[in-house]
């Protein structure tokens, strides 16, 4: 048996914290994430909800966004941690913005329970829309 990653041990733990800052006063469903730059700081979000529901923020995109606007260096890893009964990937616009800025992260998804899966940000997204679309085309 291989023990544990203590880098990722420490990532899933900061995931976990983070969820309790989570506010999801409607749907009840707490998400912590935190992401682990290449200088090896750690980034941490919860989801934040609104009653005009579209305007909350996944906790995937409120970590995300704080480490692009403090600093982060390249993210590398990532984890998420919710109490779903099995682990929860991201929604679709945050697998978008992780892969713009982070395709080649690991990934993993835990439950409060202990459940475990483990991934790339870029296999969420196999047929990802990215800045290589928007080059400058002759008409």
């Amino acid at each position: 048996m291989t023990a544990p990653d203590p880098q990722e041990v420490a990532l899933v733990a900061a995931a976990a914290e983070v969820r309790g800052a989570a506010r999801c006063p409607y749907s009840g469903f707490a998400v912590g994430c935190a992401l682990r730059d290449r200088s090896g700081r750690i980034w941490t979000g919860a989801n934040v909800e609104n009653a005009s529901y579209t305007l909350g923020l996944c906790a995937e995109r409120v970590a995300l966004f704080y480490a692009l606007t403090h600093g982060a260096d390249a993210i590398e890893s990532i984890a998420v941690v919710t109490g779903a009964d099995r682990p929860a990937a991201p929604c679709g616009a945050c697998r978008q913005i992780l892969f713009e800025f982070a395709a080649e992260a690991d990934l993993v998804l835990v439950t409060t329970g202990g459940a475990e899966l483990r991934t790339r940000v870029r296999d969420l997204l196999p047929f990802a829309f990215d800045a290589s679309f928007l080059a400058p085309r002759e008409p």
